[in-house]
């Protein structure tokens, strides 16, 4: 299945985008579609300038709407105390001058309450709008780069901030007004965070084909094509574990459903004892969502209070009837199911019943625009 995009690959630019849905406090009914504009790469000549945010969305129309996003600037009394905060901490300014943020300055970087001004060309009234909220969104990629685009946000360049701040250090001890620490503590040099570990390369496309087998003695009673089989999902199992996928806690029910999403399904539901019709749903499930698909495919339960809301909002425009049951949204051909782990579901109509048509997510609108049929 496709992984999902995420915003933020350091810990400084998923910070950010943490920001974005808490402290900063943009209407949350916004950010799904922001993130879903930014996955799709609507965003175009993003810039960012001392605190300001400009780029190009592509939206409904033909031509893009400009969006410029404002961050409240910092005024000089509080660059002052900021960076006295940095140069009393020998660690602080050693890690800036290295290119590194450190996590105790993130705090007084990101944007709080009302510090974030999105403007958007659109006719949308919404404060912000789905353009101005995948702008927000896409500045992680850009602290990724550079966390010194934090900086720049609140006003300072990188260049004239690393000038001050070795302008600084080379002050003598008794003109600074704060106390000067002579290195790190042990506590804090163990709980410092590290820079970012390099993304490893990407695994194969796929898992090689198991080598050509010989017949096994006749008393052994093996057969070839069960033995290939075999191979082949421990091939795939090594495969998975790559990507971090160990599946040694497998449930019975997932680890078959793994295996006919690979395997031959006729085979192994009559082994099973099971209905062909019934292990092919559960294949489909597996290979679209892994374990979360298939215990959305089998398990009906009872969300608690306005947990289905956002669902039936997410609906509406799309025609037929909504109706409601359990953890199930339907209307017309379309169905949104809310796993137990709290994400949604796409389910689509097959000869043997609904199957998911993709992988979970956290907000039902995401999980009604990764499928491109919607």
């Amino acid at each position: 299945m496709t992984p999902r995009r995420n915003f933020g690959l350091t810990w400084w630019g998923r910070a950010w985008a943490e920001a974005l849905e808490g402290r900063a406090k943009l209407d949350p009914n916004r950010l799904p579609r922001g993130r879903t504009y930014a996955r799709k790469g609507r965003v175009s000549a993003l810039d960012v300038t001392a605190g300001e945010v400009r780029a190009w969305v592509q939206g409904s129309r033909s031509v893009p709407y400009r969006v410029t996003v404002r961050v409240r600037v910092f005024s000089a009394e509080q660059w002052e105390v900021l960076l006295d905060k940095v140069v009393a901490r020998i660690g602080h300014a050693a890690a800036l001058l290295d290119g590194e943020l450190p996590e105790e300055l993130a705090g007084d970087l990101l944007p709080g309450p009302g510090e974030l001004r999105p403007r958007c060309s659109c006719p949308d009234s919404a404060d912000p709008c789905k353009h101005s909220a995948a702008v927000c969104y896409l500045v992680a990629d850009e602290v990724d780069a550079d966390p010194f685009v934090l900086f720049l946000l609140r006003g300072r360049a990188r260049e004239p901030l690393l000038r001050e701040l070795r302008a600084r250090r080379r002050r003598p001890a008794q003109v600074r007004d704060v106390p000067v620490e002579q290195g790190l503590s042990p506590r804090d040099a163990f709980a410092r965070r590290v820079a970012a570990v390099p993304l490893l390369p990407p695994a194969p496309a796929a898992p090689g084909p198991p080598v050509v087998l010989t017949e096994p003695p006749a008393e052994s009673s093996l057969q070839v094509s069960v033995l290939s089989q075999l191979a082949a999902d421990a091939a795939a199992h090594a495969y998975d574990l790559l990507g971090g996928m160990a599946g040694f806690s497998l449930t019975a029910e997932e680890d078959l459903a793994r295996r006919a999403a690979r395997g031959d399904v006729r085979q192994l539901a009559s082994a099973a004892g099971m209905p062909v019709a019934e292990l092919r749903r559960w294949a489909a499930a597996w290979r679209a969502a892994g374990s979360g698909g298939l215990a959305a495919l089998r398990e009906t339960w009872q969300p608690p209070g306005m947990s289905l809301a956002e669902a039936r909002a997410a609906v509406e425009d799309f025609p037929g009837e909504t109706k409601v049951w359990r953890n199930r949204v339907t209307r017309g051909d379309l169905q949104l199911r809310l796993g137990r782990d709290e994400r949604w579901y796409l389910f689509r109509r097959t000869s043997d019943g609904r199957v998911p048509a993709g992988p979970g997510y956290a907000h039902p609108f995401d999980a009604l625009t990764a499928d491109q049929r919607w």
